[in-house]
């Protein structure tokens, strides 16, 4: 069957396993996989004819522009405008040998992916799949994540670039194209070149649902938490044992019971993604959000005084805490040139598409680069259930996506 050319993007790109590592981080791109698509996409933009395009042989970054067509004082007044799109998969999944299936004219009932292992997407977890009856879906066999996240914004990016290339009667100033490594992993801006950039303002393209955009996430921060216990032989352990690993349970459990899986919207959370350890040493690894400034900096403090409190009552120093900023509202900055959220508002209206604003329960690359200089709302994929087995994309949603982006383009040069 022939797919409009974002399907086509979207189904060759999902094939690449782009996922980054966590235990690899300290270095970007946290894996050499990742420059497979980067490669391949800097040769695709070279050869559609976008100009400067430009692959970071040593961080995995991809550049290119598409130059302004509006000639003397005009075009000097058209600012430019940046898409940007993460290249690498969730470390929660594998994106090995993804198996892209098709689903033509969804019916609106659950999804089974793979019978043999019982997957199945259901319309219970996932209610957003309503909007989607009578559209046509990508899924996998069940054994990998999809990849939309954010490789669905990738292919609409490039999709539009292609559109405009092979159209140059269109009016457009200066579009500014960036892809990035290791989103997922925290570190997707990290060594992005924002002066080379060249955008006045961008968007990333790397949300949920059609219609879905955001102005603001939440502040972020991580924790390490390191508990030290005491081991003795168990058959003389009454009174002398400290085990580490109960201690940790007991200051996980001292927490406030606000974690994601209890939390919605403006709600931030303390969510413990992660632990090793024994009856000597646990480590657990948290992270913290909150959009509101003043209640994140409480929740950073909360996390601090239970340690504290713990350590009171077990010794001193048996409850070690270490908390890292990560990143912080981009609704502090944005604010402030609320034009180009008037920008994206209209550019879904032109596509018949109603704007759904909403905080984003997360972050993204535009979160730490509107802090950096380059204000970056976040606009939507067409996708959803990321992170895991059941993620999904809508084909339709896609390609509504591209005349988002074309129209975002148009307004900015005044059409």
């Amino acid at each position: 069957m022939a797919y409009s050319k974002v399907v086509e993007n979207f189904l060759r790109y999902v094939k690449i396993d782009t996922q980054s590592s966590e235990e690899s981080s300290d270095r970007v791109p946290s894996t050499d996989k990742q420059r497979d698509l980067a490669k391949m996409l800097a040769g695709e933009l070279g050869a559609l004819g976008a100009e400067e395009v430009r692959y970071d042989e040593e961080h995995g970054y991809v550049y290119a522009v598409i130059p302004s067509n509006v000639g003397g004082t005009d075009g000097g007044k058209i600012p430019s405008v940046g898409f940007i799109a993460h290249m690498d998969t969730a470390p929660a999944v594998s994106g090995a040998h993804v198996e892209p299936r098709v689903i033509e004219d969804y019916d609106g009932n659950d999804i089974v992916l793979n019978e043999d292992a019982h997957i199945v997407t259901s319309v219970s977890d996932f209610p957003m799949l309503a909007k989607c009856k009578g559209k046509s879906l990508i899924v996998t066999d069940g054994n990998t994540l999809l990849g939309g996240d954010d490789k669905a914004g990738v292919a609409e990016i490039m999709a539009m670039a292609e559109h405009l290339l092979t159209h140059p009667e269109i009016r457009h100033g200066k579009v500014c194209i960036g892809f990035t490594p290791d989103e997922e992993v925290g570190n997707g801006v990290a060594y992005f070149d924002i002066r080379g950039f060249g955008a006045d303002h961008a968007y990333t393209v790397d949300g949920g649902m059609l219609g879905d955009m955001s102005y603001e996430c939440f502040n972020a921060a991580g924790a390490v938490l390191t508990v030290t216990g005491k081991s003795v032989h168990p058959g003389y352990a009454k009174n002398v044992m400290k085990n580490a690993i109960k201690l940790a349970y007991e200051f996980q459990c001292a927490l406030p019971d606000e974690c994601p899986e209890n939390t919605e919207g403006y709600e931030g959370f303390y969510h413990v993604d992660h632990m090793k350890g024994n009856v000597e040493k646990a480590v657990a690894e948290y992270i913290i959000r909150d959009h509101d400034r003043a209640k994140f900096e409480e929740r950073k403090a909360v996390f601090e005084k239970t340690a504290a409190e713990l350590n009171k009552k077990y010794g001193e120093g048996t409850f070690c805490v270490e908390i890292t900023d990560s990143y912080c509202n981009m609704r502090e900055m944005i604010e402030k040139e609320m034009h180009i959220v008037d920008h994206a508002v209209e550019a879904m209206k032109r596509a018949g598409v109603e704007p759904e604003i909403s905080p984003i329960r997360g972050g993204t690359d535009g979160a730490r680069l509107s802090f950096d200089g380059l204000l970056c709302p976040n606009i939507c994929t067409g996708s959803e259930g990321h992170h895991g087995r059941n993620e999904f994309a809508c084909i339709q949603d896609m390609e509504k996506i591209v005349e988002i982006l074309l129209n975002i383009v148009a307004i900015a040069a005044g059409a």
